[in-house]
């Protein structure tokens, strides 16, 4: 019996000595690190390196789809026309294959016409999340919105809270 459990736990700690971090998840949340230094500084450099060519991205800035890192980009300055000091802070992501979710907190102040609402001047503060797709390439290829709208609208006044 003895030898049966000892041989049980060499199993044990042999499994958990072999389970290796999964290098795609780590170099995924590292390619999101760099992601959040992308839209907060609208850099098409670091956009080419982190977004594939055809990843279509879908927004209320446009009726058809926007591709590749100029896609994305295009709802960073499309956001900066009505807050001019938008930021995305990253504060959560899980991991898991292909795929991270990430939690932002995005604030601004409205500052231009949004959605047909003229500037009001408050400040807005936000939970936003997103699940971001990567390809064998560790370039996002999707990226699928939570609904952080809703935030944005009620923050500079345009719905009850």
């Amino acid at each position: 019996m003895k030898h049966l459990v000892s041989m049980c736990c060499a199993l044990l700690m042999l499994a958990a000595c072999s389970k290796q971090p999964d290098n795609n998840i780590e170099a995924h949340k590292a390619a999101m690190k760099r992601f959040e230094t992308m839209i907060n500084t609208a850099d098409s450099n670091i956009a080419k390196e982190l977004v594939a060519d055809d990843a279509p991205f879908y927004t209320p800035a446009s009726p058809t789809p926007l591709y590749g890192g100029e896609g994305y980009l295009s709802v960073v300055h499309w956001m900066r026309q009505s807050f001019p000091d938008v930021q995305w802070k990253l504060e959560e992501m899980v991991a898991e294959g292909n795929v991270v979710a990430v939690r932002w907190i995005l604030s601004g102040t409205h500052k231009g016409e949004f959605m047909g609402m003229p500037a009001s001047g408050k400040h807005f503060s936000t939970s936003v999340m997103n699940f971001y797709y990567f390809n064998d390439e560790g370039k996002v290829v999707n990226d699928i919105a939570a609904e952080g709208m809703i935030g944005i609208l009620r923050g500079i006044g345009m719905l009850d809270k």
